[in-house]
């Protein structure tokens, strides 16, 4: 299927999940993340905040526990840029996100961290191949961000699913990631 294709059918998947399912696909995801990454050497980690009512994993819970064990590694989260489909990035506070029109929580803008900077970024997606490439939203903010970030850059993908076998029209513009991690494994692309 084109990725058009598999955005209808996974997002309609996913909206079909009861609270429950992702609640327990999510700390699956959670736990694994830790068990298979060393965040010891990550000064800034790039993670996306989950629209909840659209049965996002909840990213709160690698947060949370981020905050709680590795007080060195600064969160990073995005704020959207709608007319350029670009974001802008800032250090999380809890205490300082807003919704955005599309109910996306989001930073109050202050100091932006620079893509460059970031060692880790935790990539939110739809599905996934057995290649390492996404579907997102469709707007290419990632793809943007991706390609300003260091080439050392390691980024992980979440995903409720497995991945399918392929993704028919991948193109240029499209950023592979490294790491996926579904509630059942971690995959990586090399």
């Amino acid at each position: 299927m084109n990725k058009s294709a598999l955005r209808k059918h996974y997002l309609v998947r996913r909206k079909a999940l009861s609270q429950e399912s992702i609640t327990e696909k999510s700390q699956a995801i959670c736990d694994l993340f830790f068990q298979h990454f060393n965040l010891s050497t990550i000064e800034y980690l790039h993670i996306f905040l989950p629209i909840i009512r659209h049965h996002e994993i909840n990213t709160f819970l690698i947060i949370d526990k981020i905050q709680q064990e590795f007080p060195l590694v600064q969160l990073v989260v995005p704020k959207s840029i709608p007319e350029t489909n670009e974001m802008e990035h800032y250090l999380y506070d809890k205490s300082q996100l807003v919704e955005n029109k599309w109910g996306i929580p989001e930073p109050i803008p202050t100091i932006p961290i620079l893509p460059i900077d970031i060692s880790m970024v935790i990539v939110p997606l739809l599905i996934f191949d057995k290649a390492g490439n996404r579907v997102g939203y469709g707007k290419g903010f990632y793809d943007r961000f991706l390609k300003q970030c260091a080439p050392d850059l390691i980024t992980i993908g979440l995903c409720l699913e497995e991945p399918i076998d392929d993704i028919e029209d991948v193109n240029e513009f499209d950023v592979k990631i490294n790491y996926c991690i579904s509630p059942n494994r971690l995959y990586s692309f090399g």
